[in-house]
C-alpha cells in the first residue's frame, strides 16, 4: 500500500503547479478518511488471506488469545472435548493449576477471585444481567442489575447449527457473542477487532464443533441427520419417545419430542399439548422452579396494565431478556407460552457429552436427567397428558440418548 503523503497544504502552493498537481494526485488516490482507510484495510487484508490462515487464526485467536485480559481464552470455558465446563474439568484443573484462569473473576465464589467451591461444586460462573425496565429485585429496588449462577452452554455443534445464542437467546449472532465473551469474562482491556471476531466465529464452525461427520455434512449442506433406529433392545425402546407422533394412550411416544423436535432435536413440535406453536425454542421444565439450590429472589414484574406480579425464582431466564411474564414480544411472530422461568431448548446431538445439564448444571448425569423429567412429566399436565415413566423407560430413554451422536 502506497504511503499516505503528509504534506501540508502550503507545499501545494507555489509556482511548481504540475508539482502540485502531482502530489494533489498522489493524495488523492491513496488518502481516505482514518475510520473508511482502517476498515477498507481490514476488509481487503482478511478477503486476501488465504483459507488455511485464516483457519489458523482462528483457532490462534480461540486457544491462545487473551486480548489483554485476565489471562482467559475462549478455550478456558469451552474445552475441545465437550464445549463446556464440568465440575471434573474444574477438580483436574485445580490440581494441576490452582492459578487457573478458570478460577478468577467470575468463576469465583464471590466473583472476586475469593474461593471456588461453585465451580468444583457445579462448575457454573457469576454472570450479570441487566433488569429491563419492567422488572426489578424485591430485595433490592434500586439493583439495575442482577448476577446469576448459570453454566456454560456447550459449542458442540452450536455455532453452525444453531440461530439462538446463550441459555436466554440474549445474543444475536455469534461475532457478538464472542464479543461480549471476552469483554466481559476474559475482561479484554484491549480492543477487539471485527475481522478477529468474525474469524473465532469461523473457527467455532469448523469440524472440532461438532459432535459427528453427520452434523458437519449437514452443515455444510447435506441431508439433516435422523434419528436412529438403535441397535439393542433398550434403544430401539427407547427411540419412541423422539418420534414425532401425537400423544395417546400412555403418552409415552413421543413424549420428548414434544420439546426435541425439528432436525436439530432443538424446538417443539405441533403435539406438544399446550397453546405453543411448533418450532419454538424456550421452555421451563420446572428447573427454576424446583430451585435445588435454595437461591430463590423476588423479581416484580410491572404488566402491560400497570399492575405488579411477584415472582420467586433463582433465575427467570428468558423473562429477563423480554421484560415479561407470558408471550415474547422479540420473537419476530413466534409467541411462546411463558417467559417465565423458561431457557433454550438444547439440541440432543452428542448430549452424552454435554454434562452437566440444563441452565445452573443442576444434573450431573443423564440418569438424574431422565429422573427429573420422569417427575416433570407428572407435575405441569393434568390427565390425559400425564405420563409415568417407569424404571426400564428411564434406562432406555437413556440408552437412546446415548446413542445420538
Amino acid at each position: 500500500m502506497p504511503r499516505i503523503c503528509k504534506l501540508s497544504t502550503r507545499h501545494c502552493r507555489g509556482r511548481n503547479l504540475a508539482g502540485a498537481a502531482f502530489i494533489l494526485a498522489l493524495i488523492l488516490s491513496a488518502a481516505t478518511s482514518p475510520l473508511s482507510a482502517q476498515s477498507g484495510s481490514l476488509e481487503a487484508s482478511d478477503t486476501a488471506d488465504s483459507g488455511d490462515r485464516r483457519a489458523k487464526d482462528g483457532e490462534r485467536l480461540f486457544t491462545t488469545e487473551t486480548f489483554g485480559g485476565n489471562g482467559r481464552t475462549c478455550q478456558t470455558c469451552h474445552s475441545a472435548q465437550t464445549g463446556t465446563i464440568s465440575p471434573q474439568d474444574a477438580r483436574e484443573r485445580l490440581s494441576k493449576d490452582y492459578r487457573d484462569s478458570l478460577f478468577l473473576f467470575d468463576g469465583s465464589d464471590d466473583g472476586k477471585g475469593n474461593g471456588f467451591s461453585r465451580m468444583l461444586d457445579e462448575a457454573t460462573i457469576l454472570i450479570e444481567i441487566p433488569l429491563p425496565p419492567t422488572v426489578r429485585m424485591g430485595d433490592d429496588p434500586k439493583a439495575r442489575s442482577v448476577v446469576l449462577a448459570r453454566g456454560v452452554p456447550t459449542t458442540l455443534n452450536t455455532p453452525a447449527l444453531d440461530t439462538v445464542f446463550m441459555l436466554d437467546g440474549r445474543e444475536p449472532d455469534l461475532p457478538t457473542q464472542a464479543l461480549h465473551a471476552i469483554e466481559r469474562h476474559a475482561q479484554a482491556t484491549r480492543r477487539i477487532p471485527q475481522p478477529h471476531l468474525l474469524r473465532i466465529a469461523e473457527f467455532e464452525k469448523s469440524d472440532e464443533f461438532f459432535s459427528s461427520p453427520t452434523l458437519r455434512r449437514y452443515a455444510q449442506g447435506g441431508s439433516a441427520p435422523a434419528l436412529p433406529f438403535g441397535r439393542t433392545i433398550s434403544e430401539i425402546r427407547g427411540r419412541r419417545f423422539f418420534i414425532d407422533a401425537p400423544l395417546t394412550g400412555d403418552n409415552k411416544t413421543g413424549a420428548c419430542a414434544v420439546c426435541h423436535s425439528g432436525p436439530m432435536l432443538n424446538q417443539t413440535n405441533q403435539f406438544l399439548p399446550l397453546p405453543v406453536p411448533a418450532g419454538t425454542r424456550f421452555q421451563t421444565v420446572n428447573v427454576s422452579e424446583r430451585d435445588v439450590r435454595n437461591r430463590k429472589r423476588p423479581f416484580i414484574f410491572t404488566n402491560a396494565d400497570g399492575t405488579e406480579t411477584t415472582v420467586w425464582t433463582p433465575d427467570p431466564g428468558r423473562a429477563l431478556i423480554t421484560g415479561v411474564i407470558d408471550g415474547d414480544p422479540n420473537a419476530d411472530g413466534a409467541p411462546f407460552f411463558t417467559s417465565l422461568n423458561s431457557f433454550k431448548i438444547p439440541t440432543l446431538w452428542g448430549v452424552k457429552n454435554t454434562a452437566p445439564y440444563f441452565h445452573d448444571n443442576s444434573v450431573m448425569s443423564l440418569e438424574e436427567l431422565v429422573d427429573h423429567y420422569a417427575e416433570f412429566l407428572l407435575a405441569p399436565l393434568p390427565p390425559p397428558f400425564t405420563t409415568i415413566l417407569t424404571k426400564q423407560d428411564k434406562a432406555d430413554i437413556v440408552a437412546y440418548l446415548k446413542l445420538l451422536n
